[in-house]
């Protein structure tokens, strides 16, 4: 979490763990293998909730799509509530999780789409839903940008320490983090399309 998966070496993971390097290449052969051991383990269970209650909301909508702000609020908010939970990982986990997003490995990237293929698949068609009028070339621009900033709070990077005088309030209260982050996601599923490089030059040329 500190270090991000490439600057880690195993002889420090083991050297931390108090456990011995023989064991762990016995057990799991690789760096590689150990980190999809310790993804696969809390994401999981955590996919699956994001993956239950999205039905359940789903399901007692009457026919008709939750509202942006509801699926958010599943997506994000069985995140954060990692955050307070010591027993999935708590705040650690979170943060590991959150630099693992932006972890330039390519093993890393290959866990995690392997982990989030179905969850993202799930999700994009209940916010095309929820969108209708969204190209769906548009809503993938936008899961991007989703993805990015659950990410990068997850983290626990406060970039506005930059700037003096300037400290997140309610930093550490997952309930918090999640209503402000959904406001802000929701806002920006939700703005208008941007309009293609010389669209407006076409509409005022004449025929």
């Amino acid at each position: 979490m500190e270090r991000g998966f490439s600057a880690t070496s195993l002889r420090e993971i083991t050297t931390g763990a108090k456990v011995n390097l023989a064991a762990v290449n016995y057990h799991f052969g690789s760096k590689e293998t150990l980190i999809e051991a310790v993804l696969t383990r809390r994401l999981q269970p955590l996919n699956e909730v994001r993956l239950a209650e999205l039905t359940d909301l789903e399901s007692g909508s009457r026919g008709k799509s939750p509202s942006l702000e509801a699926i958010l609020n599943v997506f994000v908010g069985a995140a954060f509530k990692l955050d307070g939970d010591p027993t999935a990982g708590g705040s650690v986990f979170l943060r590991l999780l959150g630099r693992a997003f932006t972890e330039p490995s390519e093993q890393v990237r290959n866990i995690l789409q392997r982990q989030y293929s179905t969850v993202a698949e799930r999700y994009k068609r209940a916010f095309m839903r929820a969108l209708p009028a969204m190209p769906e070339d548009e809503l993938v621009w936008r899961m991007q940008f989703l993805f990015g900033a659950i990410s990068y709070t997850m983290a626990g990077t406060n970039v506005m320490q930059l700037v003096a005088g300037c400290n997140l309030a309610d930093a550490d209260n997952h309930q918090a983090v999640t209503r402000r982050l959904v406001a802000f996601l929701t806002a920006g599923l939700k703005a208008p399309v941007p309009p293609k490089p010389g669209s407006a030059q076409k509409r005022r040329s004449p025929k």
